[in-house]
């Protein structure tokens, strides 16, 4: 009886430290705000880390400031990537991010694009193409939120050309929008983000022009785990990937700058 006693006891035991019955192991995964700039990259990025931990990556891309508002607001995010270190920032001052996790991870490169078939001559004339009477709507991102939509502006202004044509600009929600409406003809340039112009799916509808560096400030991109993250061990593990030559090597392939380049 003593050993069926003890035997008995051995069993609750173990079967006490057992999750309840119909109870879920936590998920493996990092839900992740993006900004629209990193729409191709990251979505190359996150599939080989994917493949290679089995850890589940969730992207959600859109105009940096726009995902800013929503973290503010509770949105479940473990991880931010912005187009710049501004909107980090604002939400480490807010208490909602942890600042020793803040990486300056990209810098990005703004570029006029046009259709392929276009007779714009960027290569000769630079900017004051856009002065040409073909253009009658330019695309940038909406500079209130977007990143490369201040950039855009700042450019613009740099060479004189901001109030002369103001009134032909449209303003997309993020700069994969400003994008789309120069491949979609409702536009017939656009100033977007090069990771763009780059990327698989523009290939062969357009051609661009690099905005030299000194027409707007340093298009600077920061990565950063959200506080109330319910998975910072993976969100953080996902950094150091972004970090490794394997993981860079995916964002100079589309266009961005290592932060030590």
């Amino acid at each position: 009886m003593n050993v069926a006693r003890r035997f008995l006891s051995i069993v609750l035991a173990i079967v006490g430290c057992l999750p309840p019955l119909g109870a879920q192991t936590p998920a493996r995964e990092v839900t992740i705000a993006a900004a629209a700039d990193l729409s191709a990259a990251l979505t190359a990025v996150a599939g080989r880390y994917q493949k290679q931990t089995g850890v589940r990556i969730k992207l959600s891309f859109g105009a940096s400031g726009a995902l800013t508002q929503q973290i503010e607001n509770g949105a479940p995010f473990d991880l931010f990537f912005s187009a710049d270190m501004d909107y980090p920032r604002q939400l480490i001052a807010e208490g909602l991010a942890e600042k020793t996790t803040l990486y300056r991870y990209a810098v990005g490169r703004l570029v006029l694009w046009t259709p392929t078939d276009s007779k714009l001559d960027f290569e000769h004339e630079g900017m004051d193409a856009l002065l040409d009477s073909s253009v009658k709507k330019i695309a940038i991102a909406n500079p209130q939120h977007a990143p490369y939509g201040r950039a855009a502006v700042a450019a613009l202004k740099h060479y004189g050309l901001y109030e002369k044509i103001a009134d032909k600009l449209v303003l997309g929600e993020n700069v994969t929008q400003a994008a789309q409406f120069v491949e979609s003809g409702n536009a017939q340039a656009g100033l977007v983000a090069l990771a763009h112009a780059l990327a698989p799916g523009m290939k062969g509808k357009g051609k661009y022009w690099l905005v030299p560096l000194d027409a707007y400030s340093p298009l600077d991109q920061g990565v950063l785990v959200i506080s109330r993250s319910s998975h910072k061990a993976e969100a953080k593990a996902f950094i150091e990937y972004v970090k490794t030559p394997e993981g860079a090597a995916v964002l100079r392939k589309y266009g961005f700058a290592l932060p030590d380049e």
